[in-house]
């Protein structure tokens, strides 16, 4: 079979997790920009703010006291989206109007009690408690009976929807299996009948082979921009062993996760010499009480940047109505960020 260039054509990628597509428009990479412009996030904070609900010894703004926490904090949300309590009945007018009640328990994982200290700049070790802490509440929620997945995830700064600039993430377990998941869990299972092996560790295998997508990896974990990649610095992180969630890590595996999402998140702070705003979370395997035996554990990592630190990607127009379009390749998009320097640039800039 003939291959046209990827880098000088416009053409659409497959997304295999989703069965989704995305259009890509290299040749648009040079267009002009007289669009929206965005500030610039503070490069300083505080290591203590007393007006931050999330700092240790702080009243929340739903009235709790946090305690004096000396590394990573979970609590329950104060304005949860989501409640535990069962609702009966149901809510339809005929065929087109339908609606179901859902039970949910939303929580709050402060990173860390300093202020100042997102994923790039904290230790190996400081970054290894926020993965503990992802698993024990993996665990804890699953043994909830009402409970079929827990999402984990952080949107990381204003840009992004972060609500407060302390570091922290959500968990949001909910009692159906959200949207996304479906269509991951449709795919997955689909490529397991017909190929008996995982779809991600075999992309994997490709993405290993191929070269020209990977961003940094270790002894268990790689860190990719997927071929079919939305967003203009998206990633994946996956495992390079078959494991469905966050628990099933053993202590090595967790450390080596730790590594890689410093050094991945110093590349995005890097990129553009800013604090590197994304939502990222872990599509884990659902907790309904099924094996889903094709199912591997991963995280996504979806920025919104595009051509500095105040140029976003806008998912406006033919994305909305139609299907998403990138207009840098992802090949170019991983050889960037792999090219950066794992030493953050303001460590860098103290030396």
């Amino acid at each position: 079979m003939e291959h046209f260039n990827l880098a000088d054509h416009p053409h659409r990628r497959h997304n295999p997790l989703t069965g989704e597509w995305v259009m890509v428009s290299p040749h648009r990479t040079k267009r002009p920009w007289q669009g929206q412009v965005e500030k610039l996030p503070s490069e300083t904070r505080p290591r203590h703010d007393p007006l931050c609900y999330l700092c240790p010894g702080n009243t929340r703004a739903g009235r709790a006291v946090n305690p004096p926490y000396e590394q990573t904090f979970v609590f329950e949300n104060d304005f949860a989206a989501l409640m535990p309590a069962p609702v009966a009945g149901e809510f339809s007018q005929g065929e087109l109007l339908r609606a179901e009640p859902v039970q949910g328990i939303c929580r709050v994982v402060c990173f860390s009690p300093r202020h100042d200290l997102a994923l790039p700049e904290m230790s190996v070790a400081e970054i290894r408690q926020v993965v503990d802490a992802w698993a024990e509440q993996t665990l804890d929620l699953d043994a909830k009976p009402f409970i079929r997945y827990v999402q984990i995830f952080e949107n990381c700064g204003a840009m992004m929807g972060a609500s407060n600039p302390h570091p922290h993430g959500q968990i949001w377990a909910t009692g159906a299996i959200p949207n996304e998941l479906r269509k991951e869990e449709k795919q997955q299972e689909a490529y397991l009948a017909l190929h008996k092996t995982p779809l991600l560790m075999d992309y994997l295998k490709l993405e290993l082979a191929a070269g020209e997508r990977l961003v940094c990896a270790n002894s268990s974990w790689v860190a990719l921009v997927p071929f079919w990649a939305v967003w203009p610095f998206e990633t994946m992180v996956l495992p390079r062993r078959p494991v469905g969630s966050l628990p099933e890590l053993a202590a090595q595996e967790r450390d080596a996760l730790a590594d890689i999402l410093k050094r991945l998140t110093i590349r995005y702070d890097n990129l553009f010499e800013a604090p590197f705003p994304y939502s990222m979370g872990w599509h884990q395997r659902p907790t309904d009480g099924e094996a889903h035996p094709g199912w591997i554990l991963h995280a996504h990592f979806y920025p919104p940047l595009l051509r500095s630190a105040t140029v976003r990607k806008f998912m406006v127009g033919f994305e909305l109505l139609s299907e998403p379009q990138r207009d840098i390749p992802a090949e170019l998009a991983a050889a960037r960020l792999a090219a950066l320097s794992e030493t953050h640039y303001r460590q860098a800039a103290d030396r």
